[in-house]
């Protein structure tokens, strides 16, 4: 018997406003849903000693993050009624204003879609190996501290 093989959740640079919506608009066929959510991880201006952020450039070890990726999704539709799930998260450059996670949760009931997205969001911030360097206007960077 063989493996599922994992699915690749990364996308080069910022993720579209019309990928959004096309993700979105191929789910008006599946009549069981009731409840979709949909988090958006945007890049924000911070002021970090003086210096604002411009951009960031995201890095990780693929393997090991879409496998992580995919043990979240697993235990998602573990302990939640979820009828699909999709990830997406950049790699490389994404400048301020753009976004660079999307996780989209359906289930046939919103109280289920709250709080999935929650645990899913909250899963891919402790476990999967992303790194963010933040850079500066003035061409420095630092490497990004999740919060």
């Amino acid at each position: 018997m063989s493996e599922k093989p994992l699915k690749n959740v990364f996308v080069a640079g910022a993720i579209s406003p019309e990928f959004i919506a096309n993700s979105i608009a191929k789910h008006q066929s599946k009549t069981q849903i009731g409840a979709h959510n949909i988090f958006l991880g945007q890049v924000r201006a911070d002021n970090i000693d003086g210096k604002i952020v411009q951009a960031i450039e995201y890095s990780a070890y693929e393997e090991m993050a879409n496998q992580k990726f995919h043990e979240i999704r697993e235990n998602a539709f573990e302990k939640f009624n979820l009828t699909c799930m999709h990830i997406y998260h950049s790699k490389g450059i994404v400048k301020v204003g753009e976004v660079c996670l999307f996780v989209f949760v359906s289930s046939p009931h919103r109280k289920e879609v709250f709080e999935a997205l929650h645990f899913i969001v909250e899963e891919i911030k402790v476990q999967v190996p992303v790194f963010g360097k933040e850079l500066f206007e003035d061409q420095s960077y630092q490497w990004k501290v999740n919060n």
